[in-house]
């Protein structure tokens, strides 16, 4: 199951690109190189990036972001190869830190992939549990027809004994 739900995450993340690709990135999105894509990093985490998002950075490159070490970031340019081959759409990523960078980059919002699995588990649950309410809900009307059936027959009885 879990293959599966990555597989659905790239496939969200794929649709978000082709989205964001002719958006406020356009620059950076449209034809994406392993520099263009690096540079848009640099400034998505130059604006207050999640704690899930500084995770991601330093298990990519292997070094926590620092505003003073630009340099020394962007010596990793190749870290971004999946990435960019990944959205060319010539690559199926199996880097999970890729794939995550790659929803950050496109600004998917159920991203790190553990928050979209545990999001997926929630929506299989919940038909589940509708369900079962239905289930009580039939259940209910079912001995209220019975209920008003014996009181009605009481009521009956009543009058003429």
């Amino acid at each position: 199951m879990q293959n599966n739900t990555l597989q659905q995450y790239k496939n969200a993340i794929r649709k978000k690109y082709e989205i964001e690709k002719e958006g406020k990135y356009f620059d950076y999105l449209h034809q994406p190189s392993r520099g263009k894509l690096r540079d848009l990093c640099w400034l998505i985490f130059e604006n207050n990036p999640t704690k899930e998002d500084l995770n991601v950075f330093s298990n990519l490159l292997g070094l926590d972001f620092d505003h003073t070490k630009k340099n020394k970031f962007k010596e990793k340019k190749d870290k971004f190869r999946p990435i960019e081959t990944f959205f060319k759409g010539e690559t199926d990523p199996s880097n999970i830190d890729a794939i995550n960078m790659a929803a950050i980059l496109v600004d998917f919002e159920l991203r790190p992939f553990k928050k979209f699995y545990e999001n997926s588990k929630t929506q299989e649950a919940k038909p589940i549990k509708r369900l079962e309410k239905m289930k009580a809900v039939f259940e209910k009307e079912k001995f209220e027809k019975k209920s008003k059936k014996r009181s009605f027959f009481l009521a009956f009885k009543s009058l003429f004994f």
